[in-house]
């Protein structure tokens, strides 16, 4: 019996994937296959932590067999991340799977199942972890009434990402800024810079050893205010807005390069630090302290 049903693949974020370029990053981007269709995120240049914040709608998903079988048991979708270079083709970098949450056409679409949660998916390379994949996927059935009985796509809209579509919102994570406050030691190697993912690009902070400590922050920060903390102070700042769940933040990573001549770097060594749940600080309460001195 022949079941049409449409997929919608949220597409939040992957953290921790591999370097696949010389310079200790990578310009990722995921295809997600499901039956016979396939669909590819936007390609995010120089992270290890891609938000993509995108939703892959399949339409029109024809499926064979009993009802109670799709949604107990649907298929399987393969999710691949790729390293997309200027020249040649795209490098693996690293594959998942999911099963999608299904809804049948006489079903409510309401909690505690609807609107699926965001999750973590391990990616594998060969038999080596190769970073984690945060999405959410849900298959839901066209019935007889059409497109027009599926559940509407309520998010943000983007004008400047086209006719890319972000994760709808009750899906997307509740966001709250941040700053990251960093304080550079001296030590004797020449370049160090950290970035901390976001959409569009990461946000990075770099700061230069030697003849006088210079660094600029990228992607739309004051980068002028924060070369010139470094340069007298040796620390600087970075702000991004993140997921308010502390389990969702994408990691900090740290990048140590040579300057050469003419302008070229090579890579020292890099860092990551998957977790800042440790260094976080937050403000105190100041209507709980006005409380407590009441009483």
């Amino acid at each position: 019996e022949k079941q049409v049903f449409q997929l919608r693949a949220h597409m939040y974020q992957a953290r921790s994937l591999f370097a696949a370029d010389s310079s200790g990053l990578s310009d990722p981007f995921a295809r997600v296959f499901f039956i016979s269709q396939s669909q590819c995120t936007e390609v995010l240049n120089e992270t290890l932590c891609p938000t993509w914040d995108q939703l892959l709608v399949f339409d029109n998903v024809e499926l064979y067999g009993e009802a109670h079988e799709m949604r107990d048991d649907p298929p399987i979708i393969v999710i691949e991340i790729y390293d997309q270079d200027t020249v040649g083709k795209a490098d693996f970098m690293g594959r998942t799977f999911a099963k999608p949450v299904v809804k049948m056409s006489d079903e409510q679409y309401c909690p505690p199942r609807f609107p699926p949660q965001l999750e973590y998916y391990q990616i594998y390379r060969g038999n080596a972890t190769a970073g984690d994949l945060l999405a959410a996927f849900e298959l839901l059935q066209i019935g007889p009434g059409g497109k027009s009985d599926l559940p509407p796509i309520d998010g943000p809209t983007d004008m400047d990402r086209g006719p890319i579509l972000p994760v709808p919102l009750g899906i997307r994570p509740v966001l709250s800024r941040y700053r990251v406050e960093v304080t550079a030691s001296e030590h004797p190697v020449s370049m160090w810079s950290i970035s901390w993912g976001r959409r569009a690009s990461p946000r990075v902070l770099e700061g230069q050893e030697g003849a006088g400590s210079q660094g600029s922050v990228c992607g739309g920060q004051t980068g002028n205010q924060a070369a010139a903390s470094l340069k007298k102070q040796g620390t600087g700042s970075l702000c991004a807005d993140l997921p308010e769940n502390e389990l969702l933040h994408p990691p900090l990573n740290i990048r140590v390069v040579d300057c050469r001549a003419f302008g070229r770097y090579t890579l020292v060594g890099s860092h990551t630090v998957s977790s800042l749940r440790k260094f976080i600080y937050r403000p105190p309460d100041k209507k709980a302290q006005h409380w407590n001195m009441a009483g």
